[in-house]
């Protein structure tokens, strides 16, 4: 499940003003994209003063690279990496990894698509930190879903043949078409990409 970092009720009244300005950033931001969103927009909903969105954060853009260390990262660890974590079989656990993120996680919303593939689009080309950032991410995820091959191919559930490495990057490639899709097509395409993802899936073994 994506999930939004816990509120420490034992945070300072500073600490607490500054994640829920990340919150609300993140879920403007999801739903309109970075670029639309105004510093001014995030004020008005947080109703904290400008002068406390600057005393957190000294511009739109550092509060952005803020908001994917400490929210998407969190979100995407808890969404792809922790569901492969010593998984018993490595295809199951994919599958059923991708299965919840696109057809059963509250979070998601498909009109939306996803906030990391979102992010990767707008910002990638235009700024390099966010890429960078980003990137970190990206790579995270695809490494552990290579994990979780390679772990399939050495305990025999997949062929040793596999090249995990390539079909890791090929998995986080296809969810985040599929992801882009499900904004244009709707949460009908979502079931089509499953099967066709547990036929490939099922063709490494």
């Amino acid at each position: 499940m994506f999930v939004f970092p816990k509120a420490d009720y034992d945070m300072s009244k500073a600490a607490q003003t500054r994640q829920n300005i990340l919150y609300k950033a993140f879920e403007m931001i999801y739903q309109k994209g970075f670029q639309a969103t105004s510093i001014d927009e995030i004020i008005a909903t947080t109703q904290v003063t400008k002068g406390a969105f600057f005393y957190h954060f000294k511009n739109k853009e550092d509060m952005g690279l803020a908001m994917i260390r400490e929210f998407l990262a969190p979100g995407m660890q808890a969404a792809i990496i922790t569901p492969l974590t010593d998984s018993k079989n490595p295809l199951d656990s994919i599958y059923d990894m991708m299965h919840y993120l696109l057809l059963k996680d509250p979070f998601f919303n498909s009109a939306y698509g996803c906030p990391a593939v979102n992010l990767i689009d707008e910002m990638s080309p235009v700024n390099a930190l966010f890429k960078e950032a980003l990137m970190e991410i990206s790579k995270e995820c695809q490494g552990a879903i290579q994990v979780t091959l390679q772990r399939g191919i050495e305990n025999g559930h997949l062929r040793e043949d596999v090249d995990a490495k390539h079909v890791s990057i090929f998995i986080m490639m296809s969810y985040n078409g599929v992801r882009n899709m499900g904004k244009l097509l709707g949460p009908a395409c979502y079931p089509v990409y499953l099967k066709e993802l547990k036929a490939y899936l099922a063709n490494l073994t």
